[in-house]
């Protein structure tokens, strides 16, 4: 309960410093296409939830997918005007910096809108038939996100120095126990999942393929299994039309370690596909997955959707990070 009260302290904190008026932090994205030139957009709207902000970008844009070659998010901080004669020019922080070149991940689409995501975590919305930009929206963890958004240069982002955890020679498994995960399913307007799991671990013996794997729900393990909140969708709005995306969400994962430091933060699209069937004797609807991997970690979702509920159930989550990751911060050799 300690850990669920600081994390909601921490949230509020991080909220209160971007909702300030004295802190005045927005987030621009600039837009080069093929030729060189530079759109530079000014978010439209940002929406927050428990550890992530979504920030969405429209109107302006005048671009086709593929004319894009690059796309810059920086956190800006306006210093207020005291008087006409004394302007002061923004500062600029870089966060994010990524060519647009293939291959890109479909997300989904509906009638009028199609969604796809250059990675790490930028989703563009394009009109279907035009293959004309309607919107830009990326989703941001909390975690370092002040420094993130005022402490970089306009060229160069914010690097974070990572610490080791202190060494305890009396523990054989340092590294591999007493992880803490807060996770949280969602979309531009409404969580669909949330929870907080403690105590997660991993013995030396059940690491594979160079990772450590957290199991934090076991699809053996009735007791565990969460339902979904509603329908799992992505709402969108461009010009004056506005749909939803079925089968697409966003993820915003925290992974503490066993000193309740940060190991891996990640907010990201996520969406939903079909997987292998199993035998099960415990459920009769059709299973399907949600799956996402970075250099930093993995994560693995099984879900079965039981017709007659019109619902979703988690069945299964399994966060993985690489044992090369564990090993630098705690100084093992796993």
């Amino acid at each position: 309960m300690k850990t669920k009260e600081h994390s909601r302290q921490v949230r509020e904190k991080v909220l209160e410093k971007f909702k300030a008026g004295n802190l005045n932090v927005s987030w621009e994205l600039t837009l080069c296409d093929c030729w060189g030139r530079e759109r530079m957009l000014e978010q439209s709207k940002a929406h927050f939830f428990e550890s992530s902000v979504i920030v969405h970008w429209s109107g302006g844009i005048d671009l086709k997918f593929h004319h894009i070659s690059t796309i810059q998010l920086h956190g800006v901080r306006k210093e207020p005007q005291r008087s006409h004669k004394t302007r002061k020019p923004k500062w600029r922080s870089l966060i994010l910096e990524l060519d647009t070149e293939p291959p890109y991940l479909y997300l989904g689409k509906d009638r009028l809108m199609k969604l796809m995501l250059l990675q790490p975590g930028v989703i563009v919305g394009i009109w279907r038939g035009k293959n004309q930009v309607a919107f830009i929206m990326i989703s941001l963890h909390f975690h370092k996100l002040v420094e993130k958004s005022l402490l970089g240069s306009p060229a160069c982002p914010y690097s974070e120095s990572v610490g080791l955890s202190p060494v305890v020679d009396s523990d054989p498994e340092l590294g591999l126990h007493g992880y803490t995960l807060h996770f949280v399913l969602h979309n531009t307007g409404t969580e669909i999942m949330s929870g907080h799991f403690q105590q997660l671990f991993c013995h030396k013996g059940q690491i594979r393929r160079g990772l450590v794997e957290l199991r934090v729900i076991r699809r053996t393990s009735l007791s565990q299994h969460r339902s979904l909140s509603g329908n799992i969708k992505l709402p969108w709005k461009g010009e004056e039309l506005e749909g939803a995306v079925e089968n697409c969400c966003i993820m915003s994962l925290t992974l503490l370690d066993e000193f309740q430091k940060p190991f891996w933060c990640v907010s990201t699209p996520i969406h939903i596909t079909m997987a292998k069937r199993t035998v099960s004797f415990d459920y009769s609807g059709h299973d399907f997955q949600m799956l996402y991997r970075n250099p930093d970690g993995e994560v693995k979702m099984l879900l079965v959707w039981l017709e007659e509920q019109k619902q979703f159930f988690l069945i299964g989550l399994t966060v993985c990070v690489p044992v090369a990751k564990v090993n630098k911060r705690f100084n093992t050799e796993y």
